[in-house]
């Protein structure tokens, strides 16, 4: 049993990581009145997290390279205890939020090094069981943390549902030390900081800049100049990663045709399927008096059937064209989506359960494709950058649509205090509608991109991802001749995350 507490030190990491992310969504109303604090604030305590994800799930890959995965990893841990004590002590809205920020850096560090811990310390067999088992925890993590969050919330506060990261922090934090091997560095690799810094800069600018409009008008001078930063930013961010010579992305991938569909359809997935779901929980809470644990039971259908459909397709869909799980699967997405429109003022919480449903399905379809999809299109020596890619697009996809959604909500919804019943519903009605409209349109265009090739994956063990969906395991395919069919090799899930420098990539 010895040789598996790696794995279990792994699998604690993740988990914490992973239902942070969703526990937080059926607490928000509880905190709202705690802190009293409106929905812009609530919209931040969400994006801070998963934009610190975002911005440097890619850097610490690189730093990780440099300094070695086992000492970002432990660093990470430290930080997200840290942090997650301050969350739960935090005596306003900007101190939360703030405090959420640092999580999602620990967050980042920890999701950036897990599997290459994984693939250092087992070989063989017993790597492919360490993955499948890492696999099922993440894939268990989205719906656990939504259950967890109302347990602690209903019965002790919402500031338990950061205060519980602290045992299980300091217990992995103490397996690792002992468990995992020293890890290999590369003291030659560089880490692109400036890039880094621009890309948080476009990120949180334009960000900040829709969420205060919404709140206090287009017209206001603070959005503007936010949105106009995070523009500049953006066009800097192109500058810095074409003259750079270590990109953090580098430019020339975008051109691919295969990769640029999967980074639509990985930031699309995102924001249609899970920037609703805080708009959800205030409407269950708020208008429906229901409790944080009903609400968390309330949302389980997405997460159960993404996760049963991910593994009960897997096997057929594996060889599936990309346009099909990728495209198609986004497009169910923004169908099921559409059918949130159902809730009307009079509405209990049956109504979500189309919706929910048919948003796991696509969910479920799409996901699974999205990393080695995006993988596949590069070349080997570029696939855990590919990874990290995706992966920040789904974060990036998620800030977004929490600080979009949020937007139009008001716009529907207008601006008395407390919000009618009726009112409310308009709002989530024209929520719904967006995040509808955006994962049909991303769909189809990522439909249109993927539609001319043969990328194919390996079937593999659905996990949940940080943005909410599934993924799996990164596994870069071997090189192939253009127009012929890729074929995988039986040992070449033993090469998971191999680089060239013979050790597994922290990107992915």
């Amino acid at each position: 049993m010895r040789k598996w507490l790696p794995l279990f030190a792994a699998c604690l990491g993740t988990l914490m990581l992973l239902i942070d992310v969703t526990i937080v969504n059926v607490a928000l109303p509880d905190m709202a009145a705690d802190l009293d604090t409106g929905l812009s604030g609530l919209q931040w305590i969400v994006d801070g997290y998963a934009l610190a994800l975002a911005a440097l799930l890619l850097v610490l890959g690189s730093l990780a390279d440099r300094l070695g995965a086992k000492p970002v990893y432990l660093a990470g841990l430290a930080l997200f205890a840290v942090s997650s004590l301050a969350c739960g002590m935090a005596g306003d809205t900007s101190i939360l939020v703030l405090a959420r920020v640092f999580q999602g850096i620990g967050g980042a560090a920890m999701f950036a090094t897990t599997l290459s811990l994984l693939h250092a310390t087992y070989t063989g067999r017993d790597r492919g069981i360490a993955f499948g088992a890492w696999g099922a925890v993440s894939g268990a993590a989205a719906a656990l943390g939504v259950v967890l969050g109302g347990v602690l919330t209903d019965l002790l506060s919402w500031r338990w549902i950061f205060f519980v990261n602290l045992p299980i922090a300091a217990v992995t934090i103490a397996m690792s030390i002992v468990v995992f091997p020293a890890s290999q560095r590369n003291s030659g690799h560089r880490v692109d900081l400036p890039g880094m810094l621009a890309f948080t800069v476009a990120a949180t600018g334009i960000t900040f800049g829709i969420i205060r409009g919404g709140e206090h008008g287009w017209d206001d001078g603070g959005a503007l100049t936010t949105l106009l930063l995070g523009i500049a930013a953006a066009a800097l961010f192109v500058l810095v990663e074409s003259r750079s010579a270590a990109p953090m992305l580098p430019l020339r991938l975008l051109g691919n045709r295969t990769f640029a569909g999967t980074l639509l359809g990985a930031s699309g997935q995102t924001f249609a399927a899970f920037a609703a779901s805080p708009l959800i929980s205030l409407w269950l809470q708020q208008q429906l008096h229901m409790s944080p644990l009903r609400t968390g039971l309330a949302l389980l259908p997405m997460a159960v059937t993404a996760f049963v459909v991910a593994g009960a397709t897997g096997r057929f869909l594996h060889d599936a064209a990309a346009q099909w799980t990728i495209g198609a699967g986004l497009i169910v997405i923004g169908i099921g989506a559409g059918l949130l429109t159902l809730v009307d003022s009079g509405s209990s919480w049956t109504a979500l359960i189309p919706g929910l449903v048919v948003i796991g399905a696509g969910a479920g379809i799409n996901a699974p494709a999205l990393v080695s999809t995006g993988m596949a299109a590069v070349p080997p020596r570029q696939s855990g950058t590919a990874a990290g890619a995706v992966n920040t697009a789904r974060q990036l996809g998620l800030a977004l649509g929490v600080a979009v959604l949020g937007t139009v909500f008001r716009s529907g919804a207008g601006d008395a205090r407390p919000t009618p019943p009726g009112r409310f519903v308009d709002g989530l009605d024209t929520a719904f509608t967006v995040a509808g409209v955006v994962g049909l349109v991303f769909g189809a265009v990522a439909f249109a991109l993927l539609r001319r090739t043969q990328v194919q994956s390996p079937p593999v063990t659905p996990v949940a991802v940080a943005g909410g969906g599934f993924a799996e395991p990164p596994t870069p395919p071997p090189p192939h001749k253009k127009g012929s069919p890729q074929r995988f090799p039986k040992n070449h899930r033993q090469k998971l995350l191999k680089t060239e420098h013979g050790h597994a990539h922290p990107n992915a």
